[in-house]
């Protein structure tokens, strides 16, 4: 986890809810179905100073790396060892972010034993935003903004699901995850009664394939028999 998420609102949308400069050149569009290594929207702060809403590549890259080629295996990065890793620990100390989303899929089995992919999103439709760390990669082709997602233990009825989940922020949250000195106090969870207003939405399984995108990925479906998972699995 995680490992797919829907991001659809536009520039303009996440401009104004994030109050950040929109610095993505047109570059955000819908996206159901967000997989690694794809470009989508975050929210930083720009080496200018100001809140800036970019364009980055899922799967961060450290300005180390000799290549790109890994960034798929580095699209998480966990709560409990952020700060201490090689790989994350200067982009959690000094570049951290705020990854805009409707929504996460997560992969469980159904009492029949099948797959059984969920949709994870705000009951009152309103937006998300997943604690992300930053880092620019400068190759032959000019900069790379890339990111990765803090995960953390699932709680409630979202660990009936799976048992890690995104560092969900909420608002109160935001600015402080962006400007802090002291980032460790925010890698808490949100709390109970707040998670209790996600959904928990079983969906078809055409999100499975990463060649698949529209709003039909999101519709709940009725399950085969009416059962929570039980075995849980990544995809």
């Amino acid at each position: 986890m995680c490992g797919r998420y829907a991001t659809t609102r536009s520039a303009g949308d996440l401009s104004a809810l994030f109050e950040s400069q929109d610095e993505t050149g047109d570059g955000v569009g819908p996206d159901h179905n967000v997989a690694p290594t794809d470009p989508v929207p975050l929210v930083r702060v720009s080496p200018e100073g100001h809140r800036a809403l970019s364009v980055g590549r899922w799967g961060l890259v450290p300005s180390w790396s000799r290549s790109p080629a890994g960034a798929a295996r580095m699209i998480n990065a966990r709560a409990e060892t952020v700060a201490t890793s090689r790989a994350y620990a200067g982009a959690f100390a000094r570049r951290r972010c705020l990854v805009p989303a409707d929504g996460w899929y997560e992969w469980g089995r159904a009492a029949d034993g099948r797959k059984q992919p969920y949709y994870m999103t705000p009951s009152d439709g309103s937006v998300l935003a997943f604690a992300g760390i930053w880092s620019v990669w400068d190759g032959s082709g000019g900069p790379l903004l890339t990111f990765s997602v803090l995960t953390t233990a699932a709680l409630g009825e979202l660990a009936e699901v799976h048992d890690r989940m995104p560092l969900l922020l909420p608002r109160d949250r935001w600015g402080a995850w962006l400007s802090t000195d002291e980032p460790e106090g925010l890698l808490a969870p949100p709390p109970p009664d707040w998670l209790a207003a996600l959904e928990i939405r079983p969906v078809g399984t055409a999100v499975g394939d990463v060649r698949n995108d529209g709003p039909q990925l999101t519709e709940r479906v009725p399950l085969a028999r009416a059962a929570a998972p039980e075995e849980m699995t990544l995809f």
